[in-house]
Formats: C-alpha cells, sequence, structure tokens
C-alpha cells in the first residue's frame, strides 16, 4: 500500500489534468442542490439534502471510477452513477442523518446542563460519532468500486478502518481539510468539490485494498516490490492510469 501522501499528490495532479471535467461535473452536481438550497423552507431543506447530496457523491465515485479504462469524466455518468447507486447511498445518508442527530441532540441536552459528568457524556458521544463517521470512509467508494451491498460495504469499511487507522485518520482529515478549503468561497466548492472528492476517494480506497504492495527501501528509497507472482498494486495503479 502506498503512503497517504503519494495519494494525494496523485489526487492533485489528477484534478489538474482533467480540470474542465472536473469543473462540469461539480457545477452540474452543485446546480442540482441549488433548489434545496435557496428556495425550500430550511427544514424540508435539511431533511432532503442527504439524499440528493450522497447519491450524487455515488455519482461522482462512478464517473471517477470509469475513468480507470482510459475515458475523462463527463456529466451523465455523474446522474448514470446517482441513479444506479441510488439505494444504497440514500441508506448511507440515512445513516449520517442520524448520527448527525445525535450529535445535536447531545449538546442540545446536555450543552445546556451544569456539571462535569453531562460534559463528559457529550464529549463522549461526539468522539464516538466521529469515529463512526472516519470509519466510514469506504463505505460509498466500495459500494461503486465493489457493486457490493450497503451494509456490506459498511462492515468492511470498519474493518479497513480498524487495520489502518492511522491512514484512514489522515485520510479523513486531508479529505475535510479540502473541503473545507473550497467551502470558503461557495463558487470555489460548487465548482470543484464533487469532482475532487470522486478522485480522491476512489484513489484513497484502491490504494487500501490493494494491501501491502511496495516498501521503500530506507537507505536509497527505492521501491522493493511484493515477491507474489501478481503485483497487488495492479488495483491502484489501474485507478491512477489517468493521472498518468
Amino acid at each position: 500500500m502506498r503512503k497517504l501522501s503519494y495519494v494525494v499528490v496523485q489526487s492533485a495532479k489528477r484534478v489538474y489534468e482533467d480540470i474542465v471535467p472536473v469543473a462540469l461535473l461539480s457545477i452540474v452536481g452543485a446546480l442540482v442542490l441549488v433548489p434545496f438550497v435557496f428556495f425550500i423552507p430550511i427544514g424540508i431543506s435539511l431533511f432532503l439534502l442527504p439524499f440528493i447530496f450522497v447519491p450524487l457523491c455515488a455519482g461522482a465515485l462512478y464517473a471517477s471510477h470509469r475513468t480507470k479504462t482510459g475515458g475523462r469524466m463527463k456529466v451523465r455518468e455523474l446522474f448514470a452513477g446517482a441513479a444506479k447507486f441510488f439505494l444504497p447511498s440514500a441508506v448511507l445518508a440515512l445513516v449520517y442523518s442520524l448520527f448527525i442527530l445525535i450529535i445535536v441532540s447531545t449538546w442540545w441536552y446536555y450543552g445546556g446542563k451544569s456539571g462535569t459528568l453531562h460534559l463528559a457524556v457529550a464529549i463522549f458521544q461526539t468522539y464516538f460519532v466521529a469515529m463512526v463517521f472516519v470509519s466510514q470512509l469506504y463505505a460509498l467508494p466500495l459500494i461503486v468500486q465493489e457493486r457490493i451491498g450497503v451494509f456490506a460495504a459498511i462492515g468492511r469499511s470498519v474493518k479497513l478502518f480498524l487495520r489502518h487507522p492511522g491512514y484512514t485518520i489522515g485520510a479523513f482529515v486531508q479529505l475535510i481539510s479540502l473541503s473545507a478549503l473550497l467551502g470558503i468561497t461557495v463558487v470555489g466548492f460548487g465548482c470543484l468539490f464533487l469532482g475532487m472528492y470522486g478522485i480522491f476517494s476512489n484513489l484513497v480506497t484502491a490504494n487500501v485494498l490493494a494491501g501491502p504492495e511496495q516498501e521503500e527501501d530506507g537507505e536509497s528509497g527505492s521501491p522493493q516490490k511484493s515477491e507474489e507472482g501478481t503485483r497487488p498494486g495492479e488495483r491502484f495503479e489501474a485507478a491512477s492510469a489517468i493521472g498518468r
């Protein structure tokens, strides 16, 4: 498995080289969200947005994943992927929404109470929910890449998190940081987020699925290949072929 820094560099390289399709895909996806953000009452909007946004993320993953065959990200594949994986992504959206509701209700209930015990409960539940979100970093990409069911993807994502906790937390922090930087301006978020998310999450997941493939030589820094007949990193190389 390659280092996270390599995946970040490859992701940035692919976003730069495919900036036009990335921007087009992100803009079209953002336009779908505009009515829910600006024209629908906030209560209804907050309820519906996860069930629109998460399928769009699945569509971005689908469009990005198909580029491993040598093509480019296309807008029609965004909607094709969103439709194809709508049901499992909607289930994930429901799970995410429930855990967000837990955080909000926790601080609403315990935040107004005095005492160290109430604060400790609120912090513990927040930490627990945060770890749940981190453990589900691979769930949606697994559904798209491996064509597995939503609950199988949730379970496998947890196993991958427990197997590679440092890598997963680092990738999650990178994703949140990039999203925050794009979110500084609404235009930047709307023009780049979906395309960036599709590329980065696919490469991060493909890399962790590849398993141990090469180890860096401590002195020379040259890669040492695995002795197995089939190189385990081939899946990651295929996923990042468009970036070369």
